[in-house]
């Protein structure tokens, strides 16, 4: 993906200094359609005279609408809170931090993402359960079905597996079906990048989708069971966080 010299006005046009700035959502995994909006994620550093008072503001930044003809959802975190949500069993970040669509990046965002892997444990795949349940769930209430919530599910669970297995963040399902090979996700990829007209499954296929989901889940769970991730983030990791967050806030 190219990025739009456009992403790179909006990013400079934000209100505090930004570690990095990277996409998310529909661009990231690989499915995007005509109308897909940008789902720009980052972390931002609050000046120092903002988080040494009683209150603190600004700790997440919300922004939802069109800029420059983009249809944008920005969402930015404090450092502070971003590495606490790292140290959490939390995938949102994590892909977030790891994105390949970088729109800014500073030596301390290619830092955190070193630090960060010692982040990755086994229970991060509780975060993919979750998400694949949630997305599963508002498949089978949609009437009619449509393509998104289900490529959603194929994608989340695929993701988890393959952290699971390997340690590393690839949020891209077309990437990530190099490897498993699902003969179903290119035409449901193909229909959803095609535009709302080719975005409606046939309820002949539902059931066939509820084995495959009920198979990754199964997938995921000995995935988990086998992984040799760790359990929690160590303490180095942690204490190396801690002194960059120091440094960013001081500096």
């Amino acid at each position: 993906m190219t990025i739009d010299p456009r992403l790179n006005r909006i990013v400079a046009a934000q209100p505090h200094p930004l570690l990095f700035a990277t996409i998310s959502g529909a661009h990231l995994y690989g499915f995007p359609s005509p109308d897909s909006d940008f789902d720009l994620r980052g972390a931002h550093i609050l000046p120092i005279e903002r988080v040494v008072g009683l209150d603190i503001s600004d700790e997440t930044l919300e922004d939802s609408r069109v800029i420059e003809g983009l249809e944008m959802d920005i969402v930015s975190h404090d450092v502070r809170k971003f590495f606490r949500l790292l140290l959490k069993k939390n995938g949102y970040v994590l892909e977030q931090l790891y994105s390949p669509l970088v729109v800014q990046t500073t030596p301390e965002h290619a830092e955190l993402k070193q630090i960060a892997r010692g982040c990755i444990t086994r229970h991060h795949s509780h975060h993919y359960f979750g998400f694949s349940e949630t997305q599963w769930k508002l498949f089978l209430k949609e009437s009619p079905r449509r393509v998104k919530p289900l490529l959603y599910v194929y994608r989340v669970l695929l993701t988890g597996i393959w952290l699971m297995r390997t340690g590393e963040i690839e949020a891209n399902l077309v990437k990530l079906n190099e490897s498993f090979r699902l003969p179903h996700v290119p035409d449901l990829v193909a229909r959803k990048s095609s535009g709302p007209e080719e975005s409606i499954l046939n309820e002949a296929d539902i059931a066939y989708h509820e084995s495959e989901y009920l198979r990754l889940r199964r997938e995921l769970q000995a995935a988990h069971d086998a992984s040799s991730l760790l359990k929690t983030p160590s303490a180095e990791t942690r204490s190396a966080m801690n002194e960059l967050l120091l440094r960013l806030r001081l500096s």
